[in-house]
């Protein structure tokens, strides 16, 4: 009697772990190659030189003294430079104050040295 218990429970317990363990993967899917607009990646509006980002922080105040909640967004541009280093041009995502460093620096090579950003990428 206590021999047909314990052959109940061991083949209960087998029969529950069968189903708990992880799952089983017979394919990986591989990657699909896109093109045009479904290979869009959202990008943040940020500058690509200063590392300029939205203020969220600012407030509207009212006629009547409410005060709202409102986004000062960066004034971003796309702008393509000659870069003398890569000698091809690169397309970059810029506010008018970076803009306006790069015509100072020179080039944008000299500006991308002094912020330590890598050219290549874009």
């Amino acid at each position: 009697m206590y021999k047909f218990f314990l052959l109940v429970a061991v083949l209960a317990f087998a029969q529950a772990s069968a189903f708990m363990g992880a799952p089983v993967i017979t394919q990986q899917r591989a990657p699909i190659a896109r093109n045009g607009a479904a290979s869009m990646e959202m990008r943040a509006r940020v500058c690509d030189l200063l590392g300029k980002k939205p203020n969220r922080q600012a407030r509207v105040v009212t006629f009547s003294h409410r005060r709202i909640k409102k986004v000062q967004h960066v004034n971003l541009q796309w702008k393509k430079f000659f870069s003398e280093e890569l000698g091809r041009k690169v397309r970059l995502r810029l506010s008018t104050k970076g803009i306006k460093t790069v015509n100072k620096m020179g080039s944008i090579d000299a500006a991308a040295k002094k912020f330590e950003i890598d050219l290549s990428k874009f």
